[in-house]
């Protein structure tokens, strides 16, 4: 199947808007057809000291909800930052952890519409440190970051896959 950015869709919204929403895309595209096999188990699994795909996914749903909160100028509330210190943690099933991940890239979708009508060159502060960044810099950083995960993900299921008997 042709990635998402190549298959002419939504031509119809800014270029920058557009193509966070391709790697939005082929994030969950990827993560189901890679990672979807995986069960409770597996899926908390560290082959080699590996971080489990259950934290990759979670990294990235709960990443992106902070991303979006930066880019909306909010700082992280007490449950945001409790989320991010519990994403190591082997706890839920499988079918929780990419319902997580699918309502998050929704949300993200959601919240997109309304954050890419600030100018691009919005100043904005990342973390406890306030590091300096820019609207534009925020979302360029949101898409690569997610699927640097997907990639983790994605490797880390293939090794668990092949450590089936």
């Amino acid at each position: 199947m042709t990635e998402p950015w190549l298959r002419r869709t939504l031509s119809h919204l800014p270029v920058l808007q557009r193509a966070v929403l391709h790697s939005l895309q082929m994030a969950q595209e990827d993560t189901v057809k890679w990672c979807g096999s995986l069960d409770d188990r597996e899926v908390h699994e560290r082959p080699f000291g590996l971080p489990s795909v259950g934290f990759q996914l979670r990294h990235i749903a709960r990443s992106l909800d902070r991303f979006c909160t930066y880019a909306e100028g909010i700082p992280l509330t007490q449950d945001q930052l409790a989320a991010l210190a519990s994403e190591m943690d082997n706890h839920g099933t499988r079918e929780s952890i990419f319902t997580e991940l699918e309502a998050s890239l929704e949300n993200t979708r959601r919240r997109l519409d309304e954050i890419i009508r600030q100018p691009l060159d919005t100043p904005i502060a990342i973390g406890r440190k306030h590091l300096p960044t820019t609207l534009a810099g925020l979302l360029v950083h949101a898409a690569e970051h997610t699927q640097r995960h997907v990639g983790q993900a994605i490797t880390t299921t293939k090794v668990i896959l092949a450590q089936r008997p």
